[in-house]
């Protein structure tokens, strides 16, 4: 069973990954179709930031589940918890983000 650091951590590579991984595979496609692969590149991170946080926290109702039960229910440290997996997973997502635009020259 992985601890709370553990999964944070996790979280905000995974997001971090799916941004920066999607945003460089995905601008070989711009080679191949002759077209400019830092836009493409650029354009691509901007789209994918929301779906990497999505996933990065599991993309499932569950997150909703917990946030509902620890607002309505008065569970705050499976509030707490949950608000820092979205935290960790926005993080990723920017710091990815912010790597991307950082290679292409800083044109964000």
């Amino acid at each position: 069973m992985e601890t709370f650091v553990q999964k944070i951590i996790l979280i905000f590579f995974t997001a971090f990954g799916l941004l920066t991984g999607a945003s460089l595979v995905g601008s070989l496609s711009a080679v191949l179709v002759r077209e400019p692969p830092v836009s493409v590149m650029l354009k691509l991170a901007q789209e994918i930031k929301i779906w990497a946080i999505v996933a990065a926290i599991g993309g499932t109702f569950s997150t909703f589940e917990i946030l509902e039960s620890g607002i309505l229910q008065g569970e705050i440290k499976s509030l707490i918890k949950q608000l820092l997996y979205i935290l960790s997973s926005i993080t990723g997502a920017q710091v990815g983000y912010y790597l991307i635009i950082n290679l292409v020259g800083g044109k964000g």
